[in-house]
Formats: structure tokens, C-alpha cells, sequence
């Protein structure tokens, strides 16, 4: 087995941000180093809450630090209908506030990063604003983290006709989402709602978990119930798609994407919705209209979802 990666987590912790803590470390491959909270798909009090309940089941003590309460600039947009209003499906859990670090999380990242380059990855699962705070204290920040992978964007332009998912973690805040593609970094990988939107936990998937006897299986059940409810409207089937554990996976396991292509990345918007996208079309062409110069960000655009959701199962059922 390689060396395990010593991972960072940024995360706005709702349904899918616990899976994909119960996930990391069920893997023998990952180790959890430090986890910040972020506004997201619920308010920053309840992700830190949540931060500390999934930690207490894992039996885990790292470091945890308090992150944005909101956007760079505008209003905060809570989708307390997608995983409830507390992130967990208002199953009235005991959240006790955990101890948090006294630095903020954009000090944390930066402070873990100087003190040991190259050897960590963050892994962001929540709007950017953590980040793009923590690039205003260190512009190179992301040179020092040995890769940083996020679970927002939508890839290329997708061929006319195409609908997507909304891309909610670019959209809740453009700016800071704009300055995380445009910074120097040493590899930033992005992991959209256009793949993570095919990684289907099905019906078989969830019923395995649900006849698990573990703790993880059985908490990773017991909070599905309204993200299903939020997810039967688009399918009309009770199933989800696995969209923060699959950056995860890819970050543990690059294996999972089999296709990707290495580009600039723009933050653009239609005048309702911000979206990050590859600045190429469907088929490889520069887009027809000009566009801002940026590193190139390795952007996948097609993974083995089959295989995904196997070891996203296995993991919490063994």
C-alpha cells in the first residue's frame, strides 16, 4: 500500500460531507489532519456541530477550525432543503459545540501548509471562501500543499441541449471561487457536478448499507432520508448522487477518473447562476468568446462510477 495521504478537510459538513468523513477514514490509505467549517449547505454554527459529531463517532481528535459565515460579498445562500435546516436531516442529534482552534480556518490552512510543504492535501467540499481568505494571507498558498482537490465546478461546456446540476459550491460565492482558479498552485484538481452527478448510491448500494451492522453504515443511513426526499423530485427514485465523496476518492485514488483534461478554468455566469467551467467546448474547442488566462487545472470529466460506489460501500460496511 503507498504512503497515506495526510489530508485536509474544508467542508460546509451536511449529508454528503459526513459520508465523505466516514469514508476518509475508513480508508487505509488516508489519514484526517485537520478539518474547517464553512457556510454551505447549512449555516457555519451547525457545520461545526456536525464537524464534531462525526468526529466523536470516528473516535477522532484533530485539530478544528471555524471558517466564513458567509460570501466574499453578498448573502449567504443556505440549502436548508436539500440535507434540513442543521445540515443532518434534523434527526435532533446532541451536537455539542467541540473545541475549536483559536485561529481561524484561512490561518489554520496557511499555518499547516508552511509547516509542512508538500506533504498535505486539501480537500475542499464547501464554497471557497476558506480558501480564497487563507490566498489573501499566502498568494503561493497552494504551492505548499501537495495537491488541492474541490468538489465544485461543471467541466467543459457541455454539447447544446445539455443540462446540469446547479454547481452550488462555485455559486455561493463567484469571487472567491475565481480567485482559487486564477492562483499558483503545484496540481489543483477540479471534480464537478457534471461527474459527481453520474455516481449514483442506488437502491442495492443503500440497502447494503442499511443492513450493515457498523456505526459509520448505520449513521451514513440514518441521515439520508432527506437528501432522498430532495432527490426523488429530480429522479423520482430515492437515490443520490455521491458528489463530496467522489473528489475524495479521486484524491485517494486518481484511478477512479479515466478521463480529464488540464486547462485555464473561468468563474462565469449567466446573470442567475455562477458556474466554473474548462474554457474549452464539448469537443475540445476554445470557447467563442474571450476569456482570462489561468494555471491549468486538472478537471475531470469522466470516472468509473461503478467501481466508486463499491468502495464507497465497502468502506462503511466493513
Amino acid at each position: 500500500m503507498s504512503e497515506a495521504r495526510r489530508i485536509v478537510v474544508d467542508t460546509d459538513t451536511d449529508t454528503d460531507d459526513a459520508h465523505t468523513l466516514l469514508y476518509l477514514a475508513a480508508r487505509p490509505d488516508a489519514e484526517i489532519v485537520a478539518v474547517t467549517s464553512v457556510y454551505g449547505n447549512c449555516v457555519d454554527p451547525d457545520a461545526v456541530r456536525n464537524i464534531g459529531h462525526v468526529l466523536r463517532l470516528l473516535g477522532l481528535d484533530v485539530p478544528i477550525a471555524r471558517g466564513a459565515a458567509e460570501p466574499l460579498a453578498g448573502p449567504a445562500h443556505i440549502a436548508g432543503h436539500v440535507h434540513g435546516s442543521d445540515g443532518l436531516g434534523d434527526l435532533g442529534y446532541d451536537r455539542p459545540m467541540p473545541a475549536v482552534s483559536a485561529e481561524s480556518a484561512a490561518e489554520l490552512l496557511v499555518r499547516l501548509a508552511a509547516e509542512q510543504p508538500g506533504e498535505l492535501d486539501l480537500l475542499a467540499l464547501g464554497p471557497l471562501t476558506n480558501l480564497a481568505a487563507a490566498l489573501r494571507l499566502d498568494p503561493d498558498l497552494f504551492t505548499r500543499y501537495r495537491s488541492v482537490v474541490l468538489m465544485g465546478g461543471s467541466g467543459p461546456y457541455a454539447p447544446p441541449g445539455t443540462l446540469l446540476m446547479i454547481d452550488a459550491n462555485i455559486n455561493n460565492d463567484p469571487e472567491a471561487a475565481g480567485a482559487v482558479f486564477a492562483a499558483p498552485r503545484r496540481e489543483l484538481v477540479m471534480v464537478g457536478v457534471d461527474v459527481t452527478g453520474t455516481t449514483i448510491l442506488d437502491e442495492r448500494a443503500i440497502a447494503a448499507l442499511r443492513a450493515a451492522e457498523t456505526p459509520k453504515a448505520r449513521f451514513a443511513t440514518e441521515i439520508l432520508d432527506a437528501y432522498l426526499d430532495f432527490y426523488q423530485n429530480e429522479w423520482g427514485r430515492r437515490v443520490i448522487p455521491l458528489h463530496d465523496p467522489l473528489a475524495a476518492g479521486i484524491l485517494l485514488d486518481p484511478g477512479f477518473a479515466t478521463a480529464w483534461v488540464d486547462g485555464p478554468v473561468n468563474v462565469r455566469t449567466d446573470g442567475f447562476l455562477s458556474r466554473a467551467r474548462l474554457m474549452r467546448t464539448h469537443d475540445g474547442l476554445p470557447p467563442a468568446f474571450p476569456y482570462q488566462a489561468a494555471p491549468p487545472t486538472r478537471v475531470i470529466t469522466q470516472v468509473d462510477a461503478p467501481r466508486f460506489v463499491a468502495d464507497f460501500v465497502e468502506m462503511l460496511t466493513r
